[in-house]
């Protein structure tokens, strides 16, 4: 049975529960919006501060809070069938030109002047925009890079360069290894899935000079960029890497850099104030940051992605939904948890005001990597190949949904060793040409 058979199967069980949810919020009186969001920290922070929403506004907000995969497996189900359960929903750079393009938001760009639209980087508008017109409004950006223990380097008598390589990589995960005091060398994504694994190996793919489809949409997933980017990646994770990592999502190993078990993490920079925070960390004052590394060549090396507030064409509360949407992706937004929180929670990757404020630019010795590293990220033209596609982490056609998280799992069997990284791509191959043909992009 193909992947997207089963994984259509699976989501067809889904919509029986959905619908059951629908029609509980059927009955639903007053002013409500129910809102389906990722579990990552700065939605929570969002989630918390909404009482201010709700008293300012007297709207009454229920929210569905999942894991990434969990989420996006149920918005797709439920955009995709016209089911009314969400208002509001977080989606990403991936999927909002796709679902825009089929009629199934609504758009985003009338917030008023006042929302000040230009303030927002250019590079994170367009990945959240179809037709030039903004179809999700972004909550926080990000890219990726280097984070790293600089009290170990300091010990150890190294020094993490601006932009490092992946042999430098290699060699500080060697040097500074030490499991018998629970330090990893280095903790990257394991978890299988195309926004887990598959995000933070697209730009490993990309770096070792590798594209994911040729101009004729021929998968390359047998090619030798492929195979030596995933070779280096289960030969660093076996050696140096911390025990169970297949199980390893985003938050799994934000949480295992916080507490002290990496030496080093090549991530999303969204984590980057959450690091610093001595509240949540225990490495808050023994932590560098550089940029991400580079292998053969430094195109593809650090994705771009907007997580943003976007709402369903399905619902009837635009107006209401557009309220809660100009109120927390706003400038006073972004002031409110730096003055509550702190500046180094603010929301990062999305408005160049915040970096132009210097409260943020004190509280956050990383910002100006950030902001570099968003703005060079090009995810027009990700592979120094010609490619036919857009996309780092992903390739913005409907079906790499079902391609990527087949490769997910094929190169998540390779890391616990149940097959090689040969025999792992091969059926990877196998299963994106398939899905390919399937979309006519192949004959």
């Amino acid at each position: 049975m193909g992947f997207s058979n089963r994984i259509w199967m699976a989501l067809g069980a889904a919509v029986v529960a959905l619908l059951a949810v629908s029609v509980a919020y059927q009955h639903r009186s007053g002013p409500e919006l129910t809102i389906g969001t990722v579990n990552n920290a700065d939605m929570i922070l969002m989630q918390r501060l909404s009482k201010e929403f709700e008293r300012e506004s007297g709207v009454r907000l229920n929210w569905v809070v999942l894991g990434e995969s969990a989420l996006r497996q149920r918005l797709t189900v439920d955009i995709a069938t016209g089911g009314d359960t969400f208002d509001l929903i977080t989606i990403g750079s991936y999927e909002t030109p796709l679902w825009a393009a089929r009629g199934w938001l609504v758009p985003v760009d009338d917030l008023g002047a006042d929302y000040d639209y230009d303030d927002i980087f250019e590079v994170i508008r367009q990945g959240l925009s179809w037709r030039g017109k903004l179809y999700a409004a972004p909550f926080y950006g990000e890219s990726s890079f280097t984070y790293y223990r600089s009290d170990l380097f300091e010990k150890a008598g190294l020094t993490m360069p601006e932009r490092p390589s992946y042999e430098q990589i290699r060699q500080f995960a060697a040097r500074l290894h030490d499991p018998a005091h629970g330090v990893y060398g280095i903790c990257l994504r394991g978890e299988p899935g195309w926004g887990q694994n598959v995000a933070y190996l697209s730009t490993l793919m990309h770096t070792f000079g590798g594209r994911w489809v040729d101009m004729h949409w021929q998968p390359q997933l047998t090619s030798q960029p492929w195979v030596d980017a995933i070779g280096f990646y289960v030969d660093l994770m076996r050696n140096y890497g911390p025990p169970g990592s297949v199980t390893d999502g985003y938050n799994e190993v934000r949480a295992l850099f916080s507490n002290g078990n990496c030496a080093m993490w090549v991530d999303s920079t969204a984590a980057a104030g959450y690091i610093l925070d001595a509240s949540q960390s225990r490495v808050s004052r023994a932590t560098g940051f550089a940029k991400a590394p580079i292998a053969r060549t430094s195109s593809g090396s650090a994705w771009v992605w907007g997580w943003a507030l976007a709402i369903p064409k399905s619902t009837p509360r635009v107006e209401t939904a557009k309220r809660f949407i100009k109120w927390a992706t706003s400038k006073r937004y972004v002031a409110m948890v730096g003055d509550r929180f702190g500046w180094l929670l603010a929301p990062p990757g999305t408005r160049k005001s915040t970096y132009d404020n210097p409260a943020y630019q004190r509280a956050a010795p990383f910002a100006g990597l950030v902001r570099d590293a968003i703005l060079n990220a090009n995810f027009t033209r990700p592979s120094a190949l010609a490619v036919p596609y857009v996309g780092i982490q992903y390739v913005a056609i409907p079906e790499f949904q079902a391609i990527g998280e087949e490769v997910g799992q094929e190169i998540s069997a390779a890391l616990t060793g149940n097959v090689s990284v040969e025999q792992a791509l091969n059926l990877a191959q196998r299963e994106a040409e398939r899905e390919l043909r399937r979309g006519g992009y192949l004959q």
